[in-house]
């Protein structure tokens, strides 16, 4: 956890807050240079007053007030270091001057401000240092005669030293603190964004969750429906015929039977397929709303017995078996195409030859099938009902159509349906070949 601008809110033994003091420590260690400043620019006043002819307690009062201005460094770190400048000939405020300097480079104050104030000082100190150099040096040339560079290197040598460490010293704590700064800025944004991830992350299983469940719907639907939509018709068939054609009621029993057993196979395949966790189920990505049926598809492709597109005929002979009227016409050359596409085309024309047991009992039924370059076509159309063959009363949820859309706009493909002028219905779907693309 970094230390952000709430933590340092909730930590009130070390915060306070008071005028431009973040912390307590702050304002004791301000309080204590501005002390020991007043207390050396005071001892300093004593010798300015007896230079300057002026009287001691005004140099006192003088170097106390100008020594306590260390106090508003932070605040105002340009008035403390002119203010050292401007007591720099009365030979006070080195303290304050360092300090002053130290703040001034620390701060986010531009920098040519700084050099402006840093050359000042340093002037300023090296002329009261060359003057005073001067003199002392003329009152020993009797025992000590150096040379004319002496005073003026030495003057310049020790005026960078009173100016140059602290400008430095402060430059790099300046440039720590903003480090510092952008580091925790920094991870407070990873922070917050890492808990924006983990929000999205949780949308996404949540919408995982719901397209697997959504999938799992669709395959139960696909799986059961027809099955049991055809096993219903049988039935009826059954119940009208077993008193008058006992043999005929015999084939119709098997047929049923057949076709609840083939409906608990294709349940079981399918079941088996989510309990070994297909990855392809299983992984969670944002990926666009059509791309649901093709979810849905290539996990039901994982099923090594799943239906191909070559099984439409014997899908075709069940409805037939059953009483209703279809024919089946195949155009091209048939060839195989990637188990998506196979199992996609084969539900199409189970779901919509559902529909018409359900919708249109004893409609007369074409299934056309038409295999070209790089697509594959169907097509099942139904006329309208006869209005003998009795309704066998299956209940219709509303969502064979949804599905049939879903799973064909999830590959790419064209889905069309919608009544015919001749009082039927048709659907219609475009499959390209993904082995293709």
């Amino acid at each position: 956890m970094t230390a952000t601008g709430e933590h340092r809110e909730g930590a009130g033994s070390t915060t306070l807050g008071y005028w431009w003091w973040e912390r307590r420590r702050s304002i004791a260690l301000d309080v204590v240079l501005a002390l020991l400043s007043a207390l050396e620019c005071a001892l300093e006043g004593v010798k300015f007053a007896g230079d300057a002819g002026l009287p001691v307690p005004l140099g006192v009062v003088f170097g106390l007030l100008a020594g306590s201005v260390l106090l508003v460094r932070r605040r105002w770190p340009i008035a403390v270091v002119l203010v050292s400048i401007a007591t720099t000939p009365a030979e006070m405020g080195f303290l304050m001057g360092l300090v002053g300097l130290y703040t001034l480079a620390a701060s986010d104050i531009p920098r040519r401000i700084t050099a402006v104030l840093m050359g000042m000082s340093l002037v300023g100190t090296f002329i009261v240092t060359y003057v005073r150099l001067r003199q002392s040096v003329s009152v020993h040339a009797g025992n000590f005669g150096p040379g004319d560079w002496y005073v003026p290197v030495l003057s310049l040598f020790m005026s960078l030293g009173l100016t140059a460490p602290p400008v430095l010293f402060g430059l790099y704590i300046g440039a720590r603190r903003r480090l510092m700064e952008s580091l925790r800025e920094r991870a407070d944004s990873l922070e917050r964004e890492l808990s924006l991830l983990a929000d999205r992350a949780e949308e996404r299983a949540e919408w995982a969750r719901t397209e697997e469940r959504t999938r799992i719907a669709r395959e139960m639907h696909d799986v059961v429906a027809h099955r049991v939509s055809l096993m219903v018709v049988h039935a009826a068939a059954l119940q009208a015929v077993a008193p008058k054609d006992p043999a005929k009621a015999v084939r119709n029993a098997a047929l049923v039977g057949d076709m609840g057993r083939q409906a608990l196979t294709e349940l079981r395949e399918m079941l088996g397929v989510l309990r070994t966790g297909d990855p392809m189920t299983a992984r969670v990505t944002k990926v666009p709303l059509a791309a649901v049926g093709q979810a849905a598809a290539a996990a039901a492709a994982a099923a090594e017995d799943g239906p191909r597109l070559h099984e439409v005929e014997a899908l075709v002979g069940q409805s037939r078996a059953a009483g209703m009227t279809v024919d089946l016409s195949v155009d091209g050359e048939a060839r195989p195409y990637a188990p998506e596409v196979e199992q996609t085309a084969y539900r199409v024309v189970q779901e919509a030859l559902t529909n018409v047991h359900k919708h249109a009992a004893g409609a007369k039924t074409w299934v056309r099938l038409a295999h070209r370059g790089s697509e594959v076509a169907m097509q099942v159309e139904n006329g309208p009902t006869d209005g003998v063959t009795a309704d066998a009363g299956l209940p219709s949820g509303g969502n064979g159509l949804v599905g049939m859309r879903e799973r064909v706009l999830g590959l790419g493909g064209v889905f069309v349906s919608g009544p015919t002028d001749a009082g039927g219905f048709r659907v219609s779907a475009v499959l390209p070949d993904q082995r293709g693309v």
